[in-house]
């Protein structure tokens, strides 16, 4: 009766172990193929949520140019994601929007 009752809940228990397994790597093999991928000049998010354009990579490491001439160092693993130029154009937009709609002051 105990075997009975057990059976299904390992089961469950089971495939939803191998799912998320599975889940997780599809996530790094992706984060692998975005790493390896990224070449000088392409603008990254890291996973801090600082913006740049890479200028130099090696092997671990990563130069993102934050602002005109100023350049930081990261480890490769930081870089989270690539910034579309779609993506970019958007933001643009929605900024230039934003900036529009807002009533001026005078004073």
């Amino acid at each position: 009766m105990d075997l009975v009752v057990f059976l299904p809940l390992l089961l469950v228990m089971g495939a939803f172990m191998f799912f998320a397994s599975r889940r997780q790597r599809k996530q790094m093999q992706a984060t692998i193929d975005l790493h390896n991928s990224l070449k000088v000049g392409d603008r990254v998010h890291t996973t801090s949520g600082l913006q740049g354009t890479i200028a130099r990579i090696d092997d671990d490491n990563v130069d993102l140019e934050i602002a005109p001439g100023v350049v930081t160092t990261w480890m490769k693993l930081a870089v989270r994601d690539r910034i579309e130029a779609e993506t970019e154009a958007a933001d643009d937009l929605t900024s230039a929007v934003a900036e529009e709609g807002t009533p001026k002051t005078e004073g």
